[in-house]
C-alpha cells in the first residue's frame, strides 16, 4: 500500500494507491454479494454491506453512489460469472458439457452457503422488485447467458432458455425444502426435464 503523507487543512492527507482502492472495491464487492443474496435487497443496508466488507461507509461511498448502483453491479457480476462458468465447462467436456454442468449446479450450488449460491435463482425476483436500470443490466447479461448456453445446445435459444429456467426453478424449490429426500426428487425431476428439454 502507497501511502503519502502530508499537510492539508492541518491534518494529514492519506492518498492510497489504486491497487489499493481496487481491492476495497473487490472486498466491497464479494461482501454486498454475500449479503444481497443471504438477505435480500430490502433486508441489506448500508451499515450491513459495510461491516461485511470491513470498510467504512465513507469507503464504500468512495466507490458507489448508492445502494442501488451496487446491486446493479452485483447483477452484472453474477451473471457474467455465470456466463464464464457455462463456457469453462463447454471447453472442458465439449459437446457433453451439460450433464456435468447440471450435476454443479443442482449439487453443491443448492448446498453450499446461502450467500455463495448463484445470482439466478437467489436475486432474479429482487430485480423483479427493482428499478429500470437494475432491469437493464440484468437483461443485458441474460441475453448473454442464453447465448452461451444456446452455444451447447444446438444453437437454438429457446431450448437454452428452457434449460435455464428449469435449473433456477429447480434451485430455488430445492434450496426451499428441509426433507432431504424430497430435495433429491426435486433434483432429479429437474436433471430429467433437462434431459428431455436439451434433447
Amino acid at each position: 500500500m502507497k501511502v503519502q503523507l502530508g499537510c492539508a487543512q492541518g491534518g494529514i492527507a492519506m492518498r492510497y494507491s489504486a491497487e489499493h482502492k481496487e481491492q476495497t472495491k473487490t472486498a466491497i464487492l464479494r461482501a454486498a454479494g454475500r449479503v444481497f443474496r443471504a438477505e435480500g435487497y430490502g433486508g441489506s443496508g448500508i451499515d450491513a454491506l459495510t461491516k461485511a466488507a470491513g470498510v467504512t461507509n465513507g469507503a464504500f461511498y468512495g466507490h458507489f453512489k448508492t445502494k442501488s448502483e451496487a446491486f446493479r453491479a452485483i447483477i452484472g457480476l453474477g451473471l457474467e460469472g455465470l456466463v464464464e462458468t457455462v463456457g469453462q465447462y463447454q471447453d472442458t467436456h465439449g459437446e457433453g458439457w451439460l450433464g456435468p454442468f447440471v450435476d454443479f449446479y443442482l449439487g453443491p450450488k443448492i448446498t453450499c452457503d446461502i450467500g455463495d449460491a448463484c445470482t439466478l435463482p437467489m436475486l432474479s425476483s429482487e430485480v423483479a422488485r427493482s428499478d429500470d436500470q437494475a432491469h437493464q443490466v440484468y437483461e443485458v447479461e441474460f441475453r448473454r447467458l442464453i447465448t452461451a448456453v444456446a452455444r451447447g445446445t444446438g444453437g437454438d435459444e429457446n431450448r437454452a432458455i428452457a434449460v435455464l429456467a428449469l435449473l433456477a426453478s429447480g434451485a430455488t424449490f430445492a434450496r426451499a425444502i428441509l426433507d432431504p429426500q424430497l430435495r433429491d426428487q426435486i433434483v432429479q425431476a429437474t436433471r430429467a426435464g433437462i434431459v428431455a428439454v436439451a434433447g
